[in-house]
């Protein structure tokens, strides 16, 4: 533990980015050879598609990561976040608990208001509009998303209390099992419904990117399974029967153009209005 922790305490921008894109990579090479879906598509146009929101979400993380640094030194120097109330505990259990607590705030809680909040939404929509998911759906995220994204990040690391080490952990994680959750592979149902007792995998996942109300709200975690199953918001649907996308944007020109995936947030039109935040 003692050397996972010193090299996520001086991780290179250099082995991120490798991790990123060998994360990708694998699982790409995977799909293709155990896709859990045939889909009938331009795959390298697709993957344009969502590697530029890729980049825009790196770009968007580099400009404003001093901010996550701060954060953190200040709540190590400060004693402040309730990983500063715990007793004297193995660093393997306080590194689980820092983990489900980031995961938490960082990736639970802001799936859920982002579908809650109208404005948010419309950010978040454009994750949901891709009609084949695959591992490179892992990180189509409007800009603006990923801002909102970082904020929440911030905040949980605020509150939790996180040394910096534990940050980059915690993004390497985030970062690989959205890759894997979201990539088109067919695993044996055993399999995968063991792993998700502890973690999202990628059946228990796609039934968030079912295209109508209520799976399309459910499963909101990253990391870990647990948070859906102490919230009420887990729920299994046949994998054989899920149809990706978002009901009201099903159109080829609606989901698949990058120009107005861009502009979706700031279109005026009904069809924002899931009924839920209507």
């Amino acid at each position: 533990m003692t050397a996972i922790i010193d090299y996520f305490s001086t991780i290179p921008s250099s082995h991120r980015s490798l991790i990123l894109v060998s994360g990708i990579t694998l699982f790409w090479l995977i799909e293709n050879a155990y896709p859990l879906f045939q889909f009938k598509y331009n795959k390298w146009q697709h993957a344009g598609i969502n590697i530029f929101f890729t980049l825009t979400t790196i770009i968007v993380n580099f400009c404003l990561a001093f901010i996550l640094l701060k954060t953190a030194d200040w709540t190590v120097e400060n004693n402040f976040g309730m990983l500063h109330w715990l007793p004297e505990i193995p660093i393997w259990l306080y590194a689980l608990i820092g983990l489900l607590l980031l995961d938490l705030i960082g990736a639970y809680f802001v799936h859920w208001v982002q579908h809650k909040t109208k404005w948010m939404w419309r950010f978040h929509l454009i994750h949901h509009t891709d009609t084949w998911i695959d591992t490179t759906s892992a990180n189509r995220h409007h800009p603006g998303e990923s801002v909102i994204r970082f904020v929440f990040t911030t905040f949980g690391i605020l509150l939790v209390g996180s040394p910096m080490w534990m940050v980059f952990l915690y993004q390497t994680l985030s970062v690989v099992a959205t890759q894997f959750n979201h990539a088109n592979i067919a695993l044996p149902k055993k399999i995968d419904t063991l792993l998700s007792y502890f973690i999202v995998s990628p059946d228990m996942h796609k039934v968030h990117h079912h295209y109508v109300l209520p799976y399309t709200d459910s499963n909101y975690g990253n990391i870990f399974s647990v948070w859906d199953r102490l919230f009420g918001t887990f729920m299994t649907f046949p994998t054989e029967e899920i149809i990706y996308g978002v009901d009201t944007h099903m159109k080829h020109e609606e989901n698949n153009k990058l120009p107005n995936l861009l502009k979706i947030p700031f279109q005026k039109r009904n069809y924002f209005e899931k009924n839920e935040i209507a």
